[in-house]
């Protein structure tokens, strides 16, 4: 079975396991704008929230999110949603609570039939969680945009205290920018002081203007470059290894020489960093520096495939020229 028919079955099980008005509120056409609305802050989303699912409801969707992902991009979003009571909790504690931190407001969306069609999507929102995969001809031809955060990036005290939610983001780019020479530092280190936030925003498509470049991959070691391509791989992987390794070959393919690294802020750990990864079709942007630099985001975006856009022009044009 390939990835895209699993998808298809483990979605179509959660369908058929929700009432006539659940099915409507998670169900959108495959045209619908909604398909490219997405965000990271809190607030609702489209489509059928846990809260209103019942409990073998909510199996079935996280048995999605499970088929869907690799085993540790399903277990960083369930450590993500695991998240929200303890920044509630933190909040109160310094009186800064503004949001309604619970774990049940994430967002299921399906849009097009996974059974009927040639086109389709799966999407789960919710504060620090924008995922989706999009299938073409039976094919997952699409994971970006792809967004994970996390608050607290460490958590500071209580039970859970130590836990991190998401650790390669930044982990293995701090080796790496570590790693560089006083005088390939000198190019990758954009800025003394890191952004308040990502630049490329939550548009359906990235705002690439304020993305700096930093470092060339062709001026790194062999070693340097390897720990970039494992940095890269590692956003990848959140989804499974048969979508991580189609979407590699579509960045190899694009060339890699011309991909560059770029680092903003301290190299001290604990204080407020960034970095940005440009390929001539990709971008992964991270940020660290909100809540005294224990607050994550990180987003990988496809310039030319966000939401399977690329493919399905291609699968468009092929359509007609059949159809003339």
């Amino acid at each position: 079975m390939t990835a895209a028919e699993e998808l298809a079955r483990s979605v179509g099980a959660w369908l058929d396991g929700l009432d006539a008005g659940q099915r409507a509120t998670a169900s959108f056409p495959f045209t619908d704008p909604e398909r490219f609305a997405w965000d990271y802050r809190p607030g609702a989303r489209g489509g059928l929230a846990i809260a209103d699912m019942r409990p073998n409801q909510r199996s079935a969707a996280l048995g999605v999110v499970a088929t869907a992902m690799s085993a540790r991009g399903a277990g960083e979003i369930a450590s993500i949603i695991a998240l929200e009571p303890i920044l509630g909790a933190l909040e109160r504690e310094t009186g800064r609570s503004r949001f309604d931190r619970d774990p049940e407001l994430f967002w299921f969306s399906v849009f097009g039939d996974p059974n009927v069609g040639a086109a389709w999507s799966w999407r789960i929102g919710g504060h620090h969680v924008a995922i989706q995969l999009t299938v073409v001809d039976g094919r997952i031809v699409g994971s970006a945009p792809s967004f994970l955060g996390a608050n607290p990036a460490v958590v500071p005290s209580g039970p859970s205290a130590g836990v991190r939610a998401l650790t390669g983001e930044e982990t293995l780019a701090r080796e790496l920018v570590v790693g560089l020479s006083p005088e390939q530092r000198a190019i990758a280190i954009v800025d003394p002081k890191a952004p308040p936030d990502i630049h490329s925003g939550n548009g359906a498509r990235a705002d690439m203007r304020a993305i700096p470049s930093g470092i060339r991959r062709d001026d790194l070691t062999p070693a340097q470059q390897a720990g970039l391509e494992t940095l890269i791989r590692h956003y990848l992987g959140r989804a499974r290894d048969d979508v991580a390794a189609a979407e590699w070959e579509r960045i190899a393919d694009a060339g890699l020489h011309a991909i560059t690294f770029a680092w903003a802020g301290p190299l001290e750990p604990r204080r407020g960093h960034y970095y940005a990864v440009r390929g001539p079709h990709f971008l992964i942007e991270y940020d660290n520096t909100q809540d005294g630099a224990n607050h994550i985001h990180s987003v990988w975006r496809d310039l030319t495939n966000d939401w399977g856009e690329d493919t399905l022009a291609a699968h468009y044009r092929q359509g007609h020229a059949r159809s003339g």
